[in-house]
């Protein structure tokens, strides 16, 4: 399988990851059908939700697949007075992936990311690979580094 620009960066930056590759043409992209593809547990396996902020701002934040994301939460994380999620439209011109491939490592340009605290409590965490049919896993704290992130409190 062909390197992705995720896995360039990572290197980049020093970073050691293990790629993980699926099958996605039975359609099956959720989250939790790709932890299931990749043998991770759904709580290891985190998605990328791209919003914008009240004044326009563009904010990431990083969640478990199998959670929710709390918008009062990631509002309050982001010190803004609200967010909406980004039109699925908006997705690939702001950021360089599309949906289901979309990855907080290597957008566009840099946006304030955070990630869901219970990836503090993981030894390593998967995201996508900037598309669909790949996976990278990779430490937290090395996330947090490639994304210049931030944890937060995120989900419902």
């Amino acid at each position: 399988m062909d390197k992705t620009n995720v896995m360039r960066a990572l290197e980049r930056a020093k970073i050691t990851y293990t790629p993980h590759y699926y099958d996605a043409s039975d359609g099956l992209i959720d989250g939790v059908s790709v932890a299931k593809k990749v043998n991770l547990p759904s709580e290891a396996v985190f998605k990328t939700l791209v919003t914008r902020g009240h004044g326009g701002s563009v904010l990431v934040f990083v969640i478990p697949v199998q959670k929710e994301l709390d918008l009062k939460k990631a509002a309050r994380a982001a010190a803004v007075k609200s967010v909406e999620m980004l039109r699925q439209s908006e997705l690939l011109p702001m950021t360089g992936y599309v949906h289901g491939g979309c990855s907080p490592i290597g957008m566009k340009k840099r946006f304030p990311t955070f990630v869901d605290m219970s990836a503090g409590d993981l030894q390593t965490m998967a995201v996508s690979a900037g598309r669909i049919g790949a996976q990278v896993e990779l430490a937290p704290g090395d996330l947090l580094r490639a994304a210049d992130g931030s944890l937060a409190d995120l989900c419902v």
